[in-house]
């Protein structure tokens, strides 16, 4: 089966926006840890849910992320079909664009399908 056209459409996907606050300690670096323990979206190839668990960590700058925001983005993919791999990307990039941190890093460590467990992660360095 050809997947190549599945997933063409996640990187203009709508979803809510996620909204920030002022850090008011943007002088001192240090690092907020998230851990996301519901979190849904559908395999694109079955239809079936996928459940995991998302584990953000970020070292703010300027901003901090609101979380009943974060909170309303995260349930936006519950009914989206998308691959592993592009839902860690395509939510660390939303993270990037709504706050600018110095540094983050998202895992989604996923429940086993197909007796097969995937852990994806990507890093985002501040240029």
């Amino acid at each position: 089966m050809d997947y190549e056209s599945k997933q063409d459409h996640i990187r203009e996907l709508k979803t809510p926006d996620i909204e920030v606050f002022r850090n008011i300690y943007n002088d001192r670096e240090y690092r907020i840890d998230m851990e996301i323990p519901e979190f849904t979206a559908v395999c694109p190839k079955t239809g079936l849910p996928d459940f995991g668990i998302l584990y953000l960590s970020y070292k703010p700058a300027e901003h901090c992320l609101e979380l009943k925001s974060l909170k309303e983005y995260v349930l936006s993919y519950r009914n989206v079909g998308i691959f592993h791999e592009n839902v860690v990307n395509r939510i660390l990039d939303d993270i990037v664009k709504a706050c600018s941190p110095r540094w983050a890093r998202l895992h989604g460590d996923y429940n086993v399908r197909g007796g097969i467990k995937t852990r994806v992660t990507a890093v985002y360095r501040r240029p």
